[in-house]
Formats: C-alpha cells, sequence, structure tokens
C-alpha cells in the first residue's frame, strides 16, 4: 500500500491512562493518498501503558466523514476482525459495506490496532512465516518441533517488531481507542465491531462504558470459554458449514458437482494429502497437506462461496485449471502474538493434543477441526509469555449501554452459539438478531440485518426480542 500522508500532526501522550492529559491527544487530518473522500492522520500512544513515559506506538487512522453534515450524530469506530485486519481499509471500503443512510449520520472511523497494518506492525521474517508447521500434530516428533517453532517465531517476530510486540493485547488496543476517542473531540462514540473486532467492542464496553453511545457485534466472540469449549464449538460450526455446501450442492443446478457424493470425493483427497501427492489445483505442482486443504474450505464458507469451492474441489480432483478462490485473509504475522496474549489455552503434551484432536476428528468428519481454533492453540504451544488478557466471564459494568449482537445461524468462524452465550452474560442490555443464513459477519448480507443494526445505530432503537432474519441464498462469486 502507498504510504499515507506525510502532513499529520503525530501525538505523543506523556501520562498514564486514567489521568487527566495536560494536553488532550489530537490529530490533525489530510487527505488520504488513496481515496481524498477519506482523511488519514496519525497518534503516537506508549507502546506499554504501565509505562507512559517509554516507547511509543505509531497508531494509523482513518476518517470518512458525515455524508450529510447536518444529520450527524458523531462517530462510528469501526474494526472489522482478524486479528490483522486493517480498519483503515475498512474504512475506505465503508461505501461497499454500510448502507448509504448509516454514512449519512456517522463519521466512519477505522484505526489499526497496534501490531497491525499501518499501525506499528508486526514483523516477522517472511521465510520463518511460510515454515509454519502443521498444526495437526501426528506425533512426539511434531509436537516437539511445533513448540521449538512457536519460540523461533516469537523471538524473530519480538527482534524485528520492537518494544511493541509484547502489548498488542485487546485490552491495550481499547485503551488507544478511548485515546482516540479523546483526540477526536468525541463524549461518546458508538462503534461497530466485526469478528474478533467484537472483543474489541466488548472489553471496550467493560473498560468505558460512559464512553460508549452504542456498540454492535456482528460475528460474535465469547472470550469466557476454555480450550476445550473453544475447540469443540468452532469445530462444530466449521463442520455445520461443510455440511450446508453439500446441501447448497444437491439443491442448486449451478453446483459443478451436483449428484456426485462430495463426502467420499473429499474423503480421497483427504488421503491424497495426507499422502502427499495433492496438488494445489491453481498452482501445481506445489502440494497441499490436509491442514491446507481444511484451510481451502474454511475460507470458502466465510462469505460463503460456494460455487467456486466446488470448482476447487473439481479442480484438485482432475487437470490444472485457470480457477482460484477469492481471497481470504484468516491468518497475519500479527495473529499469534495477539491470539497468545488473548486467550490462554493450556495444552499439556502431546497426549492431550492427541486426545483433543481425536475428539475433533469424531465431530467433523470432513473438517476434522477448526482451522481457526486449531491454528490458534498451536500457534500458543510453547508461547514465551502468559497472556496478559485471558478468558473471563463478560460482567455489564454500572452504564454500559445497551448491545446489538449478530448472529449467523451457519458461521464458520465465530458459531452461532457464542452469540447465544453473550446475550445470557449481557442479560436485559442485550438484543440478539439472528440470521437465518450463512458466512460470517452478514452486515451486508440482508436488508433485515443492516436495517435492525442501522435503526439501533442511528435512532438507538433496539429490535424486537427473538428478531430474526430470513436467509439469503449467496451469489456465485464467479470463475476466475
Amino acid at each position: 500500500m502507498r504510504a499515507l500522508a506525510a502532513a499529520v500532526t503525530v501525538v505523543t501522550l506523556l501520562f498514564p491512562y486514567g489521568e487527566k492529559l495536560a494536553t488532550p491527544p489530537t490529530v490533525e487530518w489530510a487527505p488520504c493518498p488513496e481515496d481524498a473522500k477519506v482523511q488519514c492522520g496519525t497518534m503516537r500512544v506508549p507502546a506499554d501503558w504501565a509505562n507512559p513515559l517509554g516507547p511509543t506506538v505509531m497508531l494509523t487512522i482513518a476518517r470518512r466523514p458525515a455524508l450529510d453534515p447536518a444529520e450527524r450524530i458523531g462517530t462510528l469506530v469501526v474494526n472489522p476482525g482478524g486479528p490483522g485486519g486493517s480498519a483503515v481499509n475498512f474504512t475506505f471500503d465503508a461505501p461497499t459495506f454500510f448502507s448509504e443512510e448509516l454514512r449519512k449520520h456517522f463519521d466512519i472511523v477505522g484505526m489499526d490496532p497496534r501490531g497491525v497494518g499501518r499501525s506499528t506492525p508486526v514483523l516477522c521474517s517472511q521465510d520463518l512465516v511460510d515454515a509454519t508447521p502443521s498444526p495437526l500434530v501426528t506425533s512426539e516428533r511434531e509436537y516437539a518441533a511445533l513448540i521449538d517453532y512457536n519460540r523461533r517465531l516469537a523471538a524473530d517476530c519480538a527482534a524485528r517488531t520492537g518494544p511493541v510486540f509484547g502489548h498488542v493485547d485487546t485490552l491495550s488496543v481499547v485503551r488507544d481507542v478511548d485515546a482516540l476517542r479523546e483526540a477526536l473531540g468525541e463524549d461518546k462514540i458508538s462503534f461497530y465491531g466485526a469478528s474478533y473486532g467484537s472483543l474489541m467492542g466488548e472489553q471496550y464496553a467493560q473498560n468505558y462504558p460512559d464512553h460508549l453511545r452504542a456498540l454492535v457485534l456482528d460475528g460474535v466472540m465469547d472470550h469466557s470459554v476454555s480450550v476445550g469449549t473453544f475447540l469443540v464449538q468452532e469445530t462444530d460450526a466449521a463442520q455445520d458449514s461443510f455440511d450446508e455446501f453439500v446441501a447448497w450442492c444437491a439443491r442448486d443446478k449451478t453446483c459443478v458437482l451436483r449428484g456426485q457424493d462430495i463426502p467420499a470425493l473429499w474423503q480421497k483427497l483427504v488421503e491424497r494429502a495426507t499422502a502427499g501427492t495433492l496438488e494445489n489445483p491453481y498452482d501445481r505442482p506445489a502440494k497441499l497437506d490436509v491442514a491446507d486443504l481444511t484451510l481451502a474450505a474454511f475460507a470458502a464458507f466465510y462469505q460463503p462461496e460456494w460455487y467456486s469451492f466446488a470448482y476447487y474441489l473439481k479442480d484438485a480432483a482432475g487437470p490444472a485449471a485457470k480457477r482460484a478462490l477469492p481471497p481470504v485473509d484468516i491468518i497475519d504475522h500479527s495473529f499469534p502474538p495477539v491470539i497468545c496474549s488473548d486467550w490462554y489455552l493450556p495444552i499439556t503434551g502431546y497426549p492431550d493434543l492427541r486426545r483433543r484432536l481425536a475428539i475433533l476428528r469424531a465431530r467433523a468428519p470432513q473438517m476434522l477441526a477448526s482451522p481457526l481454533a486449531i491454528n490458534s492453540v498451536a500457534a500458543c504451544l510453547g508461547w514465551p509469555t502468559a497472556p496478559p488478557n485471558p478468558q473471563k466471564p463478560f460482567a455489564p459494568p454500572p452504564g454500559m449501554p445497551p448491545v446489538l449482537l449478530i448472529g449467523s445461524r451457519h458461521d464458520p468462524a465465530t458459531t452461532y452459539m457464542w452469540a447465544e452465550r453473550m446475550a445470557r452474560q449481557l442479560g436485559p442490555l442485550a438484543s440478539l438478531v439472528t440470521y437465518e443464513g450463512w458466512g460470517h459477519v452478514v452486515y451486508d448480507h440482508s436488508t433485515c440485518v443492516s436495517g435492525a443494526a442501522d435503526a439501533y445505530l442511528i435512532g438507538l432503537t433496539r429490535p424486537a426480542e427473538g428478531t430474526t432474519c430470513a436467509a439469503v441464498e449467496p451469489k456465485p462469486f464467479g470463475v476466475i
């Protein structure tokens, strides 16, 4: 990406967070090189909020002004998740995601979280990242090698990244968000958090309830689950998405595999991947292992892109073809340090991991394990530091506003059960809108969903209890 505009004001915060700043933080804006309708700026904050006079982090922010200044309500801070997703890019793309009515009333503001994108990103050796072992460990030797790899990766990334590396947890990020709120001159902000961005919204609400006007969580994280629950519920969600793909293929004439036994075809591909003979159908002769194959399926279920995925399986089983699945960014260089800062995912040794993988395989005969969940657990094996922000139940603080939760019934990545669990933890503050369809992050999947979110964000009108939105059949991405 091109560098952001240089004509910005850099602000250094010189006081511990929570104390009144002698000089409030400010950000001066300049047109973004990528889009002149969007303003870009930077702000400095402490790398370690407990050491405000120590090294600093450069945060990059984008702001898309409200379409109708006379009807402007305030600022909607947005985050697309990841961890590793760019909120700056999300702000650039806001017209293709958020409704015009919502953009009429709010400045859309996205800040790349510390360690991500343009905000002092986590830097690692590309060769080392490319050598990531499979998380589907099959022996004591592989288990030991994975721990050794994780320790080498952490050391490499820490050396290349600098002081921010040990402070990319979400609690540090929400402190940054509140510094941004102050820099924007807002008493309160509204927040839309998608996927991992929902954890940011949850923890902002817990720590700064008086500074929050409205909160929408789309693709809801439940930051209270144990490692066993995390693995099982995420794997069940991934398998459910595979089953939904098979059901679609049986009913939709555009499925190139219609009439075939897809589980049997898949099993043959898994066997070839296990034997090391399965080639990437769009990058031959590069080989796919089982983890690669399940990740390809998982990525296709995000939108979902069933039409393209059917071609992918057909081509994997046959000759080479000039096609591709649409890109989905799931794993970023910032993924391990963020996950291992926010989650306590203990594994006691290879026998423990082997037992857990066997449980998952029995529940998910095709997907074997959620790629997102098993990558998270595997990435933190042997991580050199304990998580500063581990799981705990959500306890709504006094003064917290109501929360709109959006749950997709067939979400492959943040299981619908997590939306239900968060609704129970929030109690009367929760309004759960259920999308009876497919995909991960679904504001833009249905006018019913976006309408409910807009009504709440704009007018603070909560949907009726038990609100559901009908499924919308996914449109084919097409063949490249």
